[in-house]
């Protein structure tokens, strides 16, 4: 009888995830059909799917299609984010191991740390204008405050067992760096790949709502413009997704990388 019971839970918690999600796109229909939210403020699910069917192979009314927008925003947060992690994790690592390292990037960096990513957007655009190169100077300032933390923390959870054992065998500061040091510090600079990821989501979106021409952040400010909720929803909606696509890639790779570790 448990078994039975067991295997029921299994089935309704399987389904559980749907009956939320639809009943969630129920209400938001019946609260705009019904009047509750006027059309104007906020489109209705299925308004948003037809504008989503559309866009994908119509340009019309803000100049390209969807693929576009998504590519767009994708290339110019992975170059930002890119640049985030080849500089923010080997410099979180240093930093928490080797002394000089700490004492040379901390001081600057707890300067930087405080600026929100938004508040270099003016910069930004003033020195690099409203292309890829701004946009990715936006993302990296975002992206690499959780890199550097979660990697300098990382490193200062190293269990010491294994570095007071290391140093009995003779090895010496690098070898401990990094054959412990590392290894042990993968899952807290994981975490900070998620927190960085959507840092820099964040801050592309609000690059693109100040200047772009093409991407997520662009399509929204246009449906602003142009009067189109059901627009501004499919912007947003997009963000969203993408962002939880790429989230779900890096959650891939840190279980496969981890796992190798570990062996």
């Amino acid at each position: 009888m448990s078994d039975i019971q067991s295997a029921g839970s299994k089935r309704i918690l399987k389904i559980l995830p749907y009956l939320s999600l639809l009943s969630v796109l129920a209400i938001w229909e019946l609260v705009v059909d019904t009047g509750l939210v006027p059309n104007t403020l906020l489109a209705t699910p299925i308004q948003v799917i037809e504008l989503f069917i559309y866009k994908l192979s119509h340009a019309d009314p803000d100049g390209s299609v969807l693929l576009v927008h998504v590519l767009t925003s994708i290339g110019e947060a992975l170059t930002g984010y890119t640049l985030a992690l080849l500089i923010g994790i080997p410099l979180g690592l240093l930093m928490g191991w080797f002394v000089v390292a700490e004492g040379l990037a901390r001081p600057i960096f707890e300067m930087i740390r405080p600026i929100p990513p938004v508040a270099w957007i003016p910069l930004a655009i003033f020195w690099f204008g409203v292309g890829l190169t701004g946009k990715a100077f936006i993302i990296w300032a975002s992206g690499i405050v959780p890199c550097v933390i979660n990697s300098f923390v990382g490193v200062r959870m190293t269990n010491p067992v294994y570095i007071r054992m290391a140093r009995t065998y003779g090895a010496s500061d690098w070898e401990i760096f990094k054959n412990i040091c590392v290894p042990s510090a993968l899952p807290m600079v994981f975490g900070g790949l998620q927190v960085a990821l959507a840092a820099s989501w964040t801050a592309l979106v609000a690059a693109e709502l100040i200047a772009a021409d093409t991407g997520l952040g662009f399509l929204i400010t246009m449906g602003r413009r142009l009067l189109m909720p059901d627009m501004i929803v499919l912007g947003m909606l997009m963000v969203g997704l993408t962002g939880v696509f790429i989230g779900i890639v890096i959650d891939r790779v840190e279980k496969r990388l981890v796992a190798g570790v570990r062996r």
